[in-house]
C-alpha cells in the first residue's frame, strides 16, 4: 500500500510538471505566430496558454503541498490545497475570457486581415498533437489518483484541443475565404466556453471545501458494505467528504445492545477494513450503537 501510494504521488507530480512544460512551449510557439499572423483567434490561444501556465504552476506547488502527511497542526492532511488551487484556475480563466471578450469586439469594430495563414496552420496543428499527448497522460494520472487539481488541469487542455480547432478552422475561413468576422466571433465563443469550464472547476471546488458529501451511490455503497456484516442492525449518522484526493467516512453502526463490548468492536473493525477496501485512500471511523435506541433517523439503503 505504501508503495502504491508513493507511485500515485510521483505520478501526480509528473503530470504538474509535464502541464508546465507543455503550456512553456505552446507560449513560445503562439507568440511567435501571433505576431506573424495578427490573428485574434490564436491570440485567444495564447492567452489560454498564458493562464494555463500559471493555473499549472498554481496546480505544482498545490500539489506539492497536498501530499504532505498529516502533522500535528493538520490532522486531517493538507488535501484542501487542491480545491483551492482549482478556485484560482477559475478566476484565471474568467479573467482571460473577459480580456478575450474586450479584444474581440474591438476587432470587430476594425476588422482586419489575417497574413501568413500558414504559420497559423501550422502552430494550430503542432498545439493539437501536444496537447492531446498531454491530456492522455493526465487522464491516466487521474484515474489513478483521482486527484482534483490534475483533473481540472487536464479539463483546461482538454478545452485547448478544441479551442486549437476552431482557431484553424477560424483562420481557414478569414484568410482563405475572406469572411474577417469569422476570427473575432470564434474568439468570443472561445471566451464564452472557457467560461462555462471555469464554473464546472469552481463548483467542483467549491464543494469539496465546503465539505460536500459524496455522491448518492456512494453513500448507498457504503451503507451496503456495513449492513452486509454480520452483526449490523442499521447504519445512521454517515456522514462523507473530500479532502483533495483523501476521502473521510463516519457512521454509526447499529448492533445487539446485548453484545460484549469486544465483539461490537471486532464488527466495527470489520466494517472500516470493508469500507476502506471499496474506498481506497480513505480514513473510516466506525462508532457502535445499540440497536432500537430512540430518536435516530436511520440511513436507507
Amino acid at each position: 500500500m505504501a508503495n502504491q501510494t508513493a507511485h500515485t504521488a510521483q505520478l501526480m507530480r509528473w503530470a504538474t510538471y509535464a502541464s508546465v512544460s507543455v503550456a512553456a512551449v505552446l507560449i513560445v510557439t503562439k507568440v511567435v505566430a501571433w505576431v506573424l499572423t495578427d490573428s485574434v483567434s490564436l491570440l485567444s490561444t495564447l492567452i489560454d496558454s498564458l493562464l494555463d501556465a500559471a493555473a499549472s504552476v498554481i496546480n505544482l506547488v498545490a500539489v506539492r503541498h497536498a501530499l504532505q502527511p498529516a502533522d500535528d497542526e493538520h490532522r486531517f492532511g493538507h488535501g484542501k490545497a487542491e480545491p483551492l488551487a482549482g478556485l484560482a484556475q477559475s478566476a484565471f480563466i474568467v479573467g482571460s475570457a473577459l480580456f478575450l471578450i474586450f479584444e474581440s469586439i474591438e476587432r470587430i469594430a476594425h476588422p482586419t486581415m489575417i497574413v501568413n495563414p500558414e504559420i497559423g496552420y501550422s502552430v494550430m496543428v503542432f498545439s493539437i498533437v501536444v496537447t492531446v499527448g498531454l491530456v492522455m497522460f493526465q487522464r491516466y494520472v487521474v484515474r489513478k489518483s483521482g486527484s482534483l487539481a490534475i483533473s481540472a488541469d487536464s479539463l483546461h487542455y482538454q478545452t485547448d484541443v478544441m479551442i486549437n480547432g476552431s482557431v484553424f478552422l477560424s483562420i481557414f475561413l478569414a484568410s482563405e475565404l475572406g469572411m474577417t468576422l469569422a476570427d473575432p466571433i470564434f474568439a468570443i465563443g472561445i471566451a464564452l466556453f472557457i467560461s462555462y469550464t471555469a464554473w464546472k472547476i469552481g463548483m467542483e471546488a467549491l464543494n469539496i471545501l465546503m465539505d460536500h458529501e459524496l455522491p448518492y451511490d456512494d453513500r448507498r455503497k457504503i451503507i451496503e458494505i456495513a449492513c452486509a456484516q454480520d452483526g449490523v442492525e442499521g447504519v445512521h449518522d454517515l456522514r462523507t467528504r473530500f479532502s483533495g484526493t483523501q476521502v473521510f467516512i463516519q457512521m454509526h453502526v447499529e448492533m445487539d445492545g446485548d453484545m460484549p463490548l469486544r465483539r461490537a468492536h471486532e464488527i466495527a473493525d470489520v466494517v472500516e477494513l470493508e469500507v476502506g477496501a471499496a474506498f481506497p485512500n480513505s480514513e473510516v471511523i466506525v462508532h457502535q450503537d445499540p440497536e432500537g435506541i430512540e430518536d435516530v433517523e436511520r440511513e436507507q439503503v
